[in-house]
């Protein structure tokens, strides 16, 4: 199973298919995402414990246990953790590519935009 570790937080891949990749995602106590789009995927981000905020063209809210939010192909992005509990959601991708390339950075906490 495909693990990285990032500034904010590490996922692991749980499934990798031509159609389709999902990830769980632990983002820590105070970490944040960059604000960001993909050219070529869609995401569904289902919170499976903590909450999330999200940002999503520029409309923050809060997203608790079993609330889902569902990020369309091109539209700006973020989730972040500003809680004391670790944050735990499952992205399910779909759309034609899903390789770590297509991240498109706008805003990042850790210079990487």
């Amino acid at each position: 199973m495909e693990h990285d570790k990032r500034p904010w937080g590490e996922y692991w891949v749980l499934e990798d298919a031509p159609t389709h990749k999902v990830k769980r995602i632990l983002v820590y106590p105070g970490g944040r995402l960059s604000y960001q789009y993909h050219h070529q995927r869609a995401e569904v981000w289902t919170m499976v414990s903590g909450v999330g905020r999200i940002t999503l063209d520029g409309v923050i809210k809060d997203y608790k246990t079993g609330e889902t939010a569902l990020i369309p192909l091109g539209a700006k992005h973020r989730i972040e953790n500003p809680f004391q509990e670790p944050l735990v959601f499952i992205e399910v991708q779909y759309g034609t590519y899903f390789g770590e390339d297509d991240i498109v950075r706008i805003e990042d906490d850790y210079q990487r935009a």
